[in-house]
């Protein structure tokens, strides 16, 4: 049995995780941290100096201005860390990491819970060997704070790192081109009626390739949340990527 204190446990991810870990027979709830008290059928804190529990993996799911204050908490007080907000700075990574390997804890950071969009990183990542031209596109819902989105971010640097030649569009920072990460072009839009959407668009001579993956509702991140806290201990250190367990 692994248990579980869940960071953020009162925000629409939060619930849905509360629901999914309330279904597997492996994976048990024991604390939730949030911001308002709640009602709830295990111990509910809204301060990290409140918390009187033990968990096996600390789940947060939080905003970025809390999540690393949060994670320093758990790495230092004996959890293992698996963090699905995204927005942490690559010097808040940095020190998560090196906190990490000095309380021999294992920590995860998962900038998107699809396996979908895992998947599709990974076949982006392999398209740009041959297609250097490449824009992403990522739609979200209104309360999506970070833009573009962590996933956006990660999968442009993946193209940039993966590529073989020089793209032939140039980046313009004075056009409408989105924002340019690595020297890829991504558009962020925030719509109601949206969860999750991102495509990636690759232009050639003669000819174009579109990978695209949608999250309908937030049980698509259930699997990957899942997947985490069962094999979160495989990871040395810190890394950061689903796909670092797959």
């Amino acid at each position: 049995m692994t248990t579980v204190l869940l960071a953020g446990g009162f925000g629409k991810m939060g619930v849905a995780i509360q629901n999914m870990l309330a279904e597997q027979a492996d994976l048990t709830l024991v604390g939730i941290l949030g911001r308002t008290p709640h009602e709830a059928t295990v111990p509910v804190f809204t301060e990290l100096d409140e918390i009187d529990v033990t968990a096996d993996v600390w789940v947060d799911v939080t905003l970025p201005e809390s999540a690393f204050d949060n994670a320093t908490y758990a790495l230092s007080h004996g959890f293992d860390l698996v963090v699905g907000t995204s927005g942490l700075a690559a010097d808040q990574v940095s020190q998560l990491r090196h906190l990490a390997e000095k309380y021999a804890r294992h920590a995860i950071i998962v900038p998107n819970f699809s396996l979908s969009a895992v998947l599709l990183m990974q076949f982006a990542e392999k398209a740009a060997q041959y297609f250097p031209d490449a824009e992403v596109l990522e739609i979200h819902n209104p309360n999506k704070v970070d833009s573009p989105s962590g996933t956006a971010q990660a999968t442009a640097s993946r193209i940039a790192a993966a590529r073989k030649a020089k793209p032939v569009t140039q980046y313009r920072a004075d056009a409408a081109r989105g924002e340019a990460i690595d020297q890829v072009p991504v558009h962020a839009m925030r719509l109601p009626g949206y969860v999750a959407e991102e495509e990636v668009i690759f232009g050639a001579p003669g000819e174009t390739l579109r990978l695209k993956q949608t999250s309908f509702t937030r049980a698509s991140f259930m699997g990957g949340v899942a997947l985490a806290i069962r094999n979160v201990t495989q990871v040395d250190g810190l890394a950061v990527g689903l796909d670092q367990l797959l």
